[in-house]
This record gives C-alpha cells, sequence and structure tokens, in this order.
C-alpha cells in the first residue's frame, strides 16, 4: 500500500521519482487514479482558457513571451474580445473561465475589475485569474469584483534556482510564496505549481517541490514538462555547468506524470489539471495520461486563433492551430473513452475533512 497525505515522506518521494520499473510506476499511476477517485470523484471541471495579453515586464528566462525577447508581435485582447471568449465558455457549460497573461500592466487593475464583473452577469462561472506577481491592490480590487481563484506558479522551492531563472524586476523582489499566502488571506482559492526538468532542478529539488504543495495547502497545482523555447537564455544548458547526469531532472512525460501522481497523493483535495504542456510532449496520449494519473481538470483553450500563436511561452503548443470546437470535440472524445464525464458547476476544491 503505498501511503497518502501526511504518510507520504520525502524518502518515498525521492524513491518513486527515481524508480524505473515500470510494474511498479503502474501501482503508483493506479493509487492516484484511486484517490482522485474518491476524493474528488470522476468529473473532468474543464476552465476556459483566454490568453488575454502576450506582453511581458518579466525577464524569465524560460518564458518565449518575456520582455527581453524582442521577435514576438505583442497584442493585448480587447474588452469586447474578453468577454466573447467567456460568453462562449458559458455556452458550452464551463463552470470556470480563466484569464492569462503575462505580467502586463497595460492590464491595469481598473480594467480588469470591470472585466470580471461583466463575467459575472453571463452565467454562473467562477473567474481565475492567472496574471503574474500583482500588487496587493490590484488583486485584491479583483477578488472585490468577484474573481474566486489566482493561479501563480511558485516554480521551485530552491531559492538559489529562482534567482537563476526569475530575476527580480528592478527594485521588486519576487516571492511568488508569499504572494500565494496573500491571496489566500484575501480568499483566493490558490493554485501554484512547477515545471518539470527546468535547468538546474534536481530530484532533490523535486522532492522539497512537492512537500512545499503540500506545506502551502494549494487548492490548484498545475505540473507540466518544461519545453525550451528557442529564443530564451535557458534554451542554452551550458548555463548551468554544474549539472551532471543522474542529478538534473528529466523533463520527459514519465517524470511529469511522477510529479503529477505524488501531488495528487500528497494534495488529495486540490483540482489538478492534465495540461496543454503535457498534451505537447505527447499528442496522442499525454492529456489522458494525466487524467488517470491523477488529473481532474483540463483547460480547453477560447483564445481567438490569430492571438493564440502569438501567446508562445513553449513552441510547438498541442492545439495552437485548432478551432475552439475541434478541441472540445477532441476533449469529449478523450473523456467519453475514460469513462469520465465533464463536470458541472465552479468545481472548486472540495474540503473533505469539514
Amino acid at each position: 500500500m503505498i501511503p497518502t497525505g501526511e504518510n507520504l515522506t520525502r524518502d518515498d518521494i525521492l524513491r518513486w521519482l527515481h524508480e524505473p520499473d515500470e510494474e511498479k510506476l503502474q501501482m503508483l499511476w493506479d493509487t492516484a487514479d484511486r484517490v482522485r477517485h474518491e476524493v474528488v470523484g470522476d468529473a473532468v471541471h474543464l476552465r476556459g482558457l483566454i490568453e488575454v495579453s502576450n506582453h511581458c515586464a518579466r525577464t524569465c528566462r524560460y518564458c518565449g513571451v518575456n520582455a527581453e525577447n524582442k521577435a514576438v508581435e505583442r497584442y493585448r485582447m480587447t474588452e469586447d474580445e474578453i468577454l466573447s471568449c467567456a460568453k462562449r465558455a458559458a455556452e458550452y457549460g464551463f463552470g470556470t473561465v480563466v484569464m492569462q497573461a503575462g505580467e502586463d500592466e497595460g492590464l491595469s487593475g481598473k480594467f480588469v475589475a470591470g472585466i470580471i464583473e461583466k463575467i459575472k452577469t453571463l452565467g454562473d462561472l467562477a473567474v481565475t485569474l492567472s496574471l503574474g506577481e500583482r500588487s496587493d491592490e490590484d488583486t485584491g480590487l479583483w477578488k472585490e469584483a468577484g474573481a474566486n481563484r489566482y493561479l501563480l506558479r511558485f516554480e521551485t522551492s530552491d531559492a538559489t534556482l529562482y534567482k537563476k531563472i526569475h530575476p527580480d524586476r528592478g527594485a521588486r523582489v519576487s516571492n511568488r510564496i508569499e504572494q500565494l499566502k496573500r491571496l489566500r488571506g484575501m480568499g483566493y482559492e490558490i493554485g501554484g505549481g512547477v515545471m518539470v526538468g527546468i535547468p538546474g532542478q534536481s530530484y532533490d529539488t523535486l522532492a522539497d517541490d512537492l512537500m512545499l504543495m503540500r506545506q502551502l495547502d494549494l487548492d490548484m497545482i498545475g505540473i507540466g514538462p518544461y519545453i525550451p523555447h528557442p529564443a530564451t537564455p535557458l534554451a542554452d544548458r551550458s548555463l548551468f555547468p554544474e549539472l551532471v547526469k543522474g542529478v538534473q531532472a528529466l523533463s520527459d512525460e514519465t517524470t511529469v506524470c511522477k510529479v503529477l501522481a505524488l501531488a495528487r497523493l500528497l494534495c488529495p483535495e486540490a483540482n489538478l489539471p492534465s495540461t496543454t504542456a503535457l498534451a505537447t510532449i505527447n499528442r496522442e496520449a499525454g492529456r489522458a495520461h494525466g487524467l488517470s494519473r491523477g488529473a481532474n481538470v483540463v483547460m480547453p483553450n477560447l483564445t481567438p486563433q490569430q492571438y493564440r500563436v502569438l501567446y508562445e511561452i513553449y513552441p510547438s503548443k498541442a492545439g495552437i492551430h485548432e478551432t475552439a470546437e475541434i478541441g472540445m470535440d477532441a476533449i469529449r472524445a478523450q473523456l467519453a473513452a475514460l469513462g469520465r464525464s465533464a463536470g458541472t458547476g465552479y468545481g472548486s476544491r472540495k474540503h473533505t475533512g469539514e
């Protein structure tokens, strides 16, 4: 029997991260799927993703839309365009829309608040925001306007690695872990997570990342592979000459699924997406593997196609050239093949201890 929750130790986690045996790994997949079924059920919650802007003031070393990449054609959606996407989410029966962007202060606090208020008139939709490290004034305003959740990946628990991949923005010191705590204090459901296999990340670091997810008691956890973007500094792994074979965490599907399954065991109540990045590294079965190894959320992309191709945080994203209708048909077929159904309502975290 594989331990779960507080009974799963850091040593257990490290053993699984290094485990090569496929039969033993099947036990991990089965256990994660069972815990998912028992705690959060079989419904797969659909969150309509709207990539509202690719402007960004950050210089994150891993992201294709970072401020230093002058080759990016920048865009910022209008209020009407965003609301049109949100209306489509309501028509599809989604319980949530997700507004995602680079750290774009052109999306003012007041502008975003107004959109949140209008989305709330379209139907019974939860609003999730993923707009980077914004001021407490802005995030407080958005909570008052009706926002329900905030996604902010902490990227790594290793402070030294964090500084390498995510530089401070001038005098503004970046501390996503503390910001997540403040967001929870404002009443948001909070989401964090990591990229698996980013240069400089060891298996010990990944174990610490997973322990931090449990410590923060995250409501949502995003886990996907690191996919190098050729126009970013991190595409050059020589920046990390200290790494040796066996220490650097891999970014392959198996390692990503190990982290996903372990996150489900550590945080049984959390909502975990089967990410687009996972579907990108295995276009045939990546999303299905995620859903059968602990995940219970999918985020269909509703961004208009002329903008979707410009939101290139990593290259060759799965579904980038699909219409929303084609993407939804594929998701419905996958859910049917897995014997799963689309969730209804907000799909908020289930607090089983209450």
